[in-house]
């Protein structure tokens, strides 16, 4: 029998992937978990992920977004044998660590990515001041500049006054929808 050259003990590590095979390379190492022949030595593959707002023609939508791109971490004992599984699953490029060593994930940043990816609806944040004058990116006011003239925290919607056909109006539109001018 083979002597194994790393430590046996429980750990979470974090593998790179070719980009957008995230999903892919987690539900393969999952499948292979549920086989008889990895039981009990590994465990999870995870995809963090947490939930974003996103704005899609003048909608808005949360969806899910990778916390790391091309990452996927994976709970498991580290030996010869899991090593090799991970290795030669398709999509994995490789461990993360120092040379051939892989290094375990710490618990603390561990509990700090489950504690990021267990937040439900993701949080309004407006650094807009009234006054201020923005160019809307997105919706039907696309391209438009205008100034603050209301802003609701609590529902990330801001009002914009615009200038068409020389008169101001008032628009109502999602945060995500403008940007400051620098």
């Amino acid at each position: 029998m083979a002597v194994n050259r790393y430590d046996d003990s429980l750990a979470w590590y974090a593998i790179s992937t070719y980009a957008g095979y995230e999903d892919k390379v987690a539900d393969s190492i999952n499948q292979r978990v549920d086989g008889a022949e990895m039981k009990g030595k590994i465990f999870e593959a995870l995809v963090p992920k947490e939930k974003q707002i996103d704005i899609k023609n003048g909608k808005r939508r949360v969806i899910d977004r990778k916390i790391f791109q091309g990452y996927v971490l994976v709970q498991m004992h580290l030996s010869d044998e899991t090593w090799y599984i991970i290795r030669n699953t398709p999509g994995v490029t490789g461990f993360i660590g120092t040379g051939t060593q892989p290094t375990p994930v710490s618990d603390k940043e561990i509990a700090k990515i489950k504690k990021r990816m267990a937040v439900e609806d993701p949080k309004f944040s407006i650094n807009y001041a009234l006054g201020e004058v923005v160019s809307i990116t997105d919706g039907p006011f696309k391209g438009f500049e205008g100034t603050i003239s209301e802003l609701d925290s609590e529902k990330g919607k801001i009002k914009v006054m615009v200038s068409m056909f020389g008169r101001e109006t008032p628009v109502e539109l999602d945060a995500l929808q403008v940007q400051k001018i620098s």
